[in-house]
């Protein structure tokens, strides 16, 4: 599991008198912004806005940037619900219904910009989508990319599953211009149906496909992340065939896929879900995930293998290895990361 130390502290609860210090503290008296249909907004102070990544997991990128805390999109698997935690939020639920934006964050990425040296390799969105329906009123990320516009010599990486990344084409073809960048739309099923059962308030996959499409006539190169791979939900291969499909007609450069991975804060989530919605694979999760968080070695390779395959009938190249992508989705997006992926899994 990848893990980010962010630039600045962040303190624990006094255990004895329940205080809260630090970060959780800063979340606690943050002012209401608005509101949207059981969600609320709310203003974060932070002091930045690039965490610094540690990981022995090998991963492409050096620094990660998420403006948004918490997700709206509530999907069913998402790893990042952790993340709450750090505010003394304990109710996995609130991960999507208490959204938190980064205040000052494109003046915070110019002051740190300054202090990287060229080449850093940063991903945008390794934790929560940057595209995300607050984006549209706040555009924190739009702001970032226009920092970005400015600077040269960076590798950056996108992950969204959102087509409101097709509102900032005019900057990512900028960006391109003097910076080496890749975006990642995840695309975990063709089947709408499911997919608004596992991502509730995420776009459509056709609508994802069509953003694919867009952003390839743009120039930009982007590929698809068909993760992750549920096991008896969206791993056969006439699942990932359809996903592949659709993303070769759209003109993905490469398609990349991870198995599913389950820590202990979207366990619970996830297996209400199966519950309600594929209970006969309810025993099968329970024993796959119960005692541990990755799928099987074998698993791993068998899957491996028909994504190969797929991606051969298709012609989805592999994906460069010198190109930086939001990889840490092997957290947000709960995909393992697999030594026969080239690159790191939403």
């Amino acid at each position: 599991m990848a893990k980010t130390e962010p630039l600045f502290p962040i303190l624990e609860t006094n255990a004895e008198t329940k205080t809260l210090h630090g970060l959780a503290a800063a979340a606690a008296a943050a002012p209401l912004d608005s509101t949207g249909c059981l969600t609320e907004y709310r203003p974060l102070k932070s002091r930045s806005v690039i965490s610094k990544v540690n990981s022995n997991r090998g991963m492409p990128f050096t620094h990660a940037i998420n403006p948004y805390r918490g997700c709206e999109f509530g999907c069913r698997y998402c790893y990042a619900r952790y993340t709450h935690e750090f505010l003394e939020m304990r109710d996995p639920e609130e991960f999507e219904r208490k959204i938190y934006f980064k205040e000052n964050a494109a003046w915070l990425l110019e002051q740190e910009l300054r202090r990287l040296p060229a080449g850093t390799q940063i991903a945008l969105g390794t934790a929560t989508d940057p595209y995300q329906p607050l984006e549209r009123r706040q555009r924190l990320t739009r702001g970032l990319l226009e920092v970005f516009a400015r600077h040269s010599g960076f590798r950056l990486g996108i992950v969204t599953k959102s087509a409101l990344v097709a509102r900032d084409v005019d900057l990512l073809t900028e960006i391109r211009k003097r910076n080496r960048l890749t975006v990642h739309v995840t695309v975990t099923t063709m089947n709408t149906a499911l997919a608004r059962k596992l991502e509730p308030r995420a776009p459509r996959p056709d609508l994802r496909i069509q953003t694919i499409a867009l952003l390839r006539e743009a120039g930009v190169r982007t590929g698809v992340m068909c993760s992750p791979l549920m096991p008896g939900i969206t791993d056969s291969r006439s699942s990932i065939e359809a996903v592949a499909r659709a993303a070769a007609g759209a003109g993905a450069e490469f398609l990349v896929a991870g198995a599913l991975f389950l820590k202990p804060c979207s366990l619970p989530t996830f297996l209400k879900f199966v519950k309600e919605n594929f209970p006969g694979h309810l025993e099968s999760y329970q024993r796959r995930y119960g005692t541990r968080a990755f799928v099987s070695a074998e698993y791993r390779k068998r899957v491996a293998g028909i994504v190969a395959a797929i991606c051969g009938k298709y012609g989805l190249g592999r994906k460069r290895t010198e190109e930086p992508y939001a990889e840490d989705r092997a957290a947000a997006e709960n995909v393992a990361l697999q030594p026969w992926l080239p690159f790191n899994g939403s």
